[in-house]
């Protein structure tokens, strides 16, 4: 294979935002590319303008720039080509590859409704198909809206080779002949498609196996006009976790810009959508893009649907994570606090690596260390039960806020030191003052090691939360 030669192309249709089967197309393709030494494409196919969704062109470029693949050419756009399309359908017409087609929407409903009451394929008729050059220009002289149609061969048998699938074969009976350019001068997906990727250069076309359907037309076209057409690799469905059918909304899909606003790194997921269909025939889980390029190759593709775990998503961000430099990672957290009001960098930061190994995603860091931003509002009840409603608790925490008041230097160790001398001068367990005190500080029961939690808090915090807890630990209904 010649890797300078090697162009694929990622194009969807405007029609909402980029979702994880789409990000994992434009990754393949975009993988492929980079191992190919080959150009990867950004095209937008925005030629259905009922359906268009106005910002999504602009979530599709910027999703695509997050997780570190943005195209080296485009986006182009179709709707800038309809000249081109209505050429190319008219030439198809001159090389006896289509026809015009006059039939009313009315008509073509009421033949529809005519073949299915009487069981047989519903589509188009081919009323038009062996109309004379004279009734044809007598139609569109007398100003009568036509479409132009591909004539599908009436036999035989239309076949191509899918790289992961083989031959695949379509009896020519099964197919209809299909709209390639509308009456309002737009072309269909079949021919705009077909015309971009030869205009375009593109070698092998990485797409979702949904369409497979579609390429036997495809085919048609190539062989109308004569071009030779590319390696086609049609991809498996990512299947629901449940592994019962297709990832769908339903089944709870997520797109980019959810997964983002959820606090999922760029890096975990595109490691984890590369792993869904694609092996680099190791036991490597955890890859960077560079590795996983160097890696990637078609033939190591699966056929066969991955089954979406979130479970394993999660697992892998969390991995991520904990290998984020605690600055990049705090960077990246920041709007996760912003949102929830909390705006002081410098206390952002010194929190990340107390929570890094326990947080699975960005949003979760915020959510679980609140509370070095505010004053917990509420004790864990659990935690009050088997912590703070024991005799000598309120006592505790007022002499342990005594000793804390005066040691010298605010670090873990000094602070570990006085509370266990006084444990020991108690004569209790350090956890009977240990779990208290995490509870008075934070409102929960579990976290990071208390003592560098403490150190990050900063001293006159936990003088004030600790005797607070104190007195309302006293207040409490039930208290004896």
């Amino acid at each position: 294979m010649n890797k300078s030669k090697v162009r694929v192309r990622f194009a969807p249709s405007p029609t909402g935002y980029l979702h994880l089967g789409g990000a994992r197309t434009a990754l393949y393709n975009w993988l492929f590319a980079r191992n190919q030494g080959g150009v990867f494409i950004l095209r937008i196919e925005d030629t259905d303008r009922s359906r268009l969704v106005p910002d999504s062109v602009q979530d599709i470029i910027q999703s695509l720039e997050w997780l570190g693949i943005p195209p080296d050419e485009g986006p182009y756009f179709q709707s800038e080509r309809r000249e081109v399309y209505a050429q190319k359908a008219h030439e198809l017409v001159e090389r006896g590859a289509a026809y015009p087609c006059f039939c009313t929407p009315q008509r073509l409903e009421r033949v529809r409704e005519e073949r299915r009451k009487a069981g047989l394929k519903i589509g188009y008729d081919r009323a038009c198909r062996n109309l004379s050059p004279d009734e044809v220009k007598a139609k569109m002289q007398g100003g009568q809206a036509y479409v132009i149609r591909l004539r599908v061969p009436l036999s035989g048998e239309i076949g191509f080779r899918d790289f992961l699938r083989g031959k695949i074969a379509y009896d020519a009976r099964e197919l209809e002949d299909i709209v390639l350019l509308k009456s309002d001068g737009w072309p269909t997906y079949h021919l705009a498609n077909v015309v971009d990727d030869h205009d375009q250069g593109i070698t092998h076309i990485m797409r979702a196996d949904e369409w497979i359907p579609s390429v036997p037309y495809h085919i048609l076209i190539y062989e109308a006009f004569g071009w030779e057409p590319p390696v086609f690799v049609h991809l498996p469905v990512i299947l629901s976790p449940d592994g019962k059918g297709k990832m769908s909304k339903r089944s709870g899909a997520f797109s980019i810009r959810d997964v983002r606003r959820e606090g999922y790194l760029p890096e975990a997921i595109v490691n984890y959508l590369a792993l869904l269909g694609w092996s680099p025939g190791d036991d490597r889980e955890i890859m960077s893009l560079t590795e996983m390029a160097e890696a990637f190759s078609l033939q190591r593709l699966s056929v066969r649907g991955a089954v979406f775990s979130y479970e394993k998503l999660l697992w892998m961000n969390g991995e991520y994570m904990r290998a984020t430099p605690d600055k990049r990672l705090a960077e990246m957290a920041m709007p996760f606090f912003k949102e929830k009001g909390y705006n002081d960098p410098q206390t952002i930061l010194k929190i990340i690596p107390l929570f890094k190994d326990r947080a699975k995603t960005l949003r979760e860091l915020a959510d679980i260390s609140g509370y070095f931003f505010a004053e917990p509002d509420s004790y864990d009840p659990d935690g009050v039960k088997k912590h703070f409603l024991r005799p000598g608790v309120p006592e505790l925490l007022r002499e342990l806020a005594g000793r804390l008041a005066g040691i010298d230097g605010w670090n873990p160790q000094s602070i570990e030191h006085a509370l266990r001398e006084l444990a020991d001068e108690r004569g209790i367990p350090a956890r009977d003052l240990i779990h208290p005190a995490r509870l008075a500080l934070s409102g929960m029961t579990f976290g990071p090691g208390l003592f560098e939690m403490m150190a990050a808090l900063g001293k006159a915090k936990c003088l004030l939360r600790l005797r607070r807890a104190a007195e309302w630990i006293e207040k409490a209904e039930g208290f004896k």
